[in-house]
């Protein structure tokens, strides 16, 4: 299972809020193989990251994208390459 977590500001901006609806909706195309998380970048994961923009991504423990929003083939992307490792 691939964990992805979106990290965002508090309170929720708009780009944070899309970048997890945008990351929802590709895992949906990998039904049972994609956990999607929404934190904030001032929880402990996020300062162990080093969170410095939002939103950003972490899949597998790894920031994939920060300050911007990913698009769908973005994380389609994201997820294949993490399937395949």
């Amino acid at each position: 299972m691939i964990d992805v977590k979106v990290f965002g500001s508090e309170p929720p901006c708009a780009k944070c809020k899309t970048a997890e609806s945008v990351a929802l909706k590709v895992a949906e195309r990998f039904p049972g193989q994609v956990s999607v998380t929404k934190l904030s970048a001032l929880s402990p994961e996020g300062f162990r990251l080093g969170i410095m923009s939002t939103p950003a991504v972490a899949v597998d423990g790894k920031i994939v994208a920060h300050g911007k929003v990913p698009s769908e083939a973005e994380f389609e992307s994201y997820f294949k390459h993490a399937l395949e490792a």
